[in-house]
């Protein structure tokens, strides 16, 4: 009886140990992908890498760094092609800065709202203009994290309602030529800006305003130091869920599909949730003293759409590919 129980106990921890080996095994065998975002955890699309990281979890631990606290903003793009980041929320404006091609996607008034946005990328175009950054830069596009309209808010309290009126207001852009020619095409002066630093800014006056979706004022609370929000609706903003081309060529077939799977119902899940949070804000950022209107869009169209053209931008814009994103 006695070698019985010790047999059968001898058996039950090798059982133990193999069992913990495997565990450990499995842990080991999980490669960690580094994320990087300027937006705050509170951000909607910080839920959005949640449900990314739940339905991955058997193969990658994602290792999410907020506010911009790994990397700043404009830089994680280089940290992905240095092999510094594995993964981030990359600006369609770093993307031009490095691919002049791009900057059609940048450019004011191009996308319709959230469901054009969703179906350019899911186009044959779409996937053009992926693989030209994938072939020339190093980064898989998993897709775009829309979050919502940008238009403008400011300090001082003159009425908008043309690009007329914008002359000499020093709107904060992010830093790179198509986010500040962006600022100009709505008639301001742009100022290159972090976005950490654009509450702090217009309280102490160093900038006039600021141009982002109301989400974003909410979570940055920029309303408190604002008098006004003017809808332009200038830019349908979105960034761009990537991942490096080193770490997405050395999954599996198996773990891509699983991964861009993810990403896409987590995306559009954000989008929806971007779209449902936008109409509840205006009246929100109302009720705390903020005058939210809608000024002469077609104005700010027409004027926007013309300084394109003018500009050296477009002459790098692939011929064809706006009349292809118009008939989407």
């Amino acid at each position: 009886m006695h070698s019985f129980t010790r047999r059968t106990l001898m058996v039950a921890g090798a059982a133990l140990l193999a069992a913990g080996i495997s565990t450990s095994g499995y842990a080991q065998d999980r490669e960690t992908l580094r994320f990087s975002a300027v937006f705050s955890e509170q951000d909607i699309r910080a839920r959005m890498m949640e449900r990314i990281s739940e339905a991955v979890a058997e193969d990658f631990e994602i290792e999410v760094h907020y506010g911009g606290t790994l990397f700043s903003q404009g830089t994680e793009l280089v940290a992905l092609q240095r092999g510094n980041l594995e993964m981030g929320n990359i600006a369609p404006q770093d993307v031009a800065n490095q691919i002049p091609a791009w900057s059609i996607l940048t450019s004011a008034y191009l996308f319709r709202d959230a469901d054009h946005l969703m179906t350019f990328f899911d186009s044959e175009v779409g996937e053009e203009m992926k693989a030209m950054a994938e072939d020339q830069l190093g980064i898989h596009i998993l897709g775009p994290t829309f979050f919502g309209t940008r238009h403008v808010g400011l300090v001082p309290d003159r009425k908008i309602d043309t690009p007329e009126d914008m002359a000499g207001i020093r709107l904060r852009m992010p830093p790179g030529e198509a986010w500040q020619f962006l600022g100009e095409s709505l008639g301001a002066n742009p100022t290159a800006m972090a976005y950490a630093e654009v509450y702090t800014g217009m309280q102490t006056g160093a900038i006039d305003g600021q141009d982002n979706p109301l989400p974003n004022v909410e979570n940055m609370r920029f309303y408190e130091v604002m008098s006004q929000i003017a809808l332009t609706s200038h830019l349908v903003a979105f960034d761009l869920l990537t991942i490096s081309k080193t770490a997405w060529d050395a999954m599996s077939e198996e773990q891509q599909a699983a991964l861009e799977a993810a990403a896409d119902e987590a995306m559009a899940w954000s989008a929806a949730e971007h779209q449902r949070r936008e109409e509840e804000l205006a009246e929100f950022i109302r009720s705390e003293g903020v005058e939210v209107y809608t000024p002469n869009i077609d104005a700010f169209r027409e004027y926007a759409q013309q300084r394109y053209l003018e500009s050296p931008l477009s002459a790098d814009w692939p011929e064809g590919v706006l009349e292809r994103i118009n008939a989407l």
